[in-house]
């Protein structure tokens, strides 16, 4: 299907990426897309006048973090079709057609797989060993292979943007978008794309501390979208403590030696294990009750046309 190119926004958030900013802009213009649309997170290298005077529309963020800018956007963008990428020259225009065009097909959004073809030198061992562990969880948690949930090259619908109920400030934006569009069963495609040693500014992220924190937001995510898989990851949990504690108590009442307050601990870790897990059971029979209330709604909806800017 033909992309309409001047119904797409192309929307890149920055903070110092000066090196890279004014190639990006321009190789997109040469493409035919006209709405560049950069929000700026206060960068100190004059990024955002190099990004206007390269042609595009910058607007700065009033909180910092990539969080934020796309929050913010959801708000300033008024085409129906998004392509957003990273300013630091890691993503490739080239890919931005095969990048949009499932949207023209009536995919509700699109995630390029860095993990597809990714420059040599472009991820560390250990990048590549987090990114598989993480979107492994993810599968784990969220029921959805998505590939590579922590991919900057992006493609959706603004509808499918607005739906989102996006609240996280930083880099963790990625995973709860992935987690919002599996929660709200939105048509998803996973394109592979091409991922380049980033030729500007250092990296701002910490593989080790950030990969902590995205499978801690996954977990914490899991609580609305999969309840089954959170309460019953802590009730196993407290189950196996309670467990191994009634182990030792029980070998040690074979050597005639009582331990009343932790055979008592052992009852309540595992009664309480037990009722945690059956609350995730019936969280998770309410959610699903709920997803299908929810997809008879917007069954019954007229299909609203996209508003097309004057």
């Amino acid at each position: 299907m033909e992309i309409e190119k001047d119904q797409v926004c192309i929307f890149i958030p920055t903070l110092n990426e000066a090196p890279t900013i004014e190639g990006l802009v321009r190789e997109f213009q040469e493409r035919g897309y006209h709405r560049i649309l950069v929000a700026d997170g206060h960068s100190t290298d004059g990024t955002p006048e190099i990004a206007r005077e390269a042609g595009a529309e910058v607007v700065f963020q009033t909180e910092k973090g990539k969080g934020n800018a796309i929050i913010e956007a959801a708000a300033i963008i008024d085409l129906p079709y998004v392509l957003m990428l990273d300013g630091d020259g890691t993503y490739l225009p080239d890919d931005a057609e095969k990048m949009l065009s499932p949207l023209f097909s009536g995919f509700d959004h699109v995630i390029g797989d860095r993990l597809a073809y990714p420059e040599k030198g472009a991820l560390t061992r250990l990048n590549l060993v987090g990114n598989y562990i993480i979107n492994y969880f993810f599968k784990v948690a969220h029921g959805r292979d998505l590939h590579d949930i922590l991919s900057g090259y992006r493609a959706f619908t603004l509808s499918s943007l607005q739906q989102m109920n996006l609240q996280e400030a930083g880099f963790e934006i990625e995973t709860e978008m992935a987690v919002q569009a599996v929660k709200f069963d939105q048509q998803v495609a996973v394109v592979p794309v091409h991922y380049l040693m980033r030729p500007g500014t250092p990296t701002k992220l910490n593989p080790v501390q950030d990969g902590f924190r995205i499978l801690s937001a996954i977990f914490r995510f899991a609580r609305l979208n999969n309840p089954l898989f959170y309460f019953g990851m802590i009730g196993l949990l407290l189950t196996f403590i309670g467990g191994g504690i009634g182990v030792y108590v029980f070998l040690e009442w074979l050597k005639n030696i009582e331990h009343l307050p932790m055979t008592i601990l052992t009852v309540l870790f595992i009664v309480v294990g037990i009722e945690i897990f059956m609350f995730g059971v019936i969280s998770d029979l309410i959610l699903a009750f709920h997803r299908e209330v929810i997809r008879e709604v917007q069954r019954l909806q007229p299909p609203q046309p996209p508003k097309r800017r004057e």
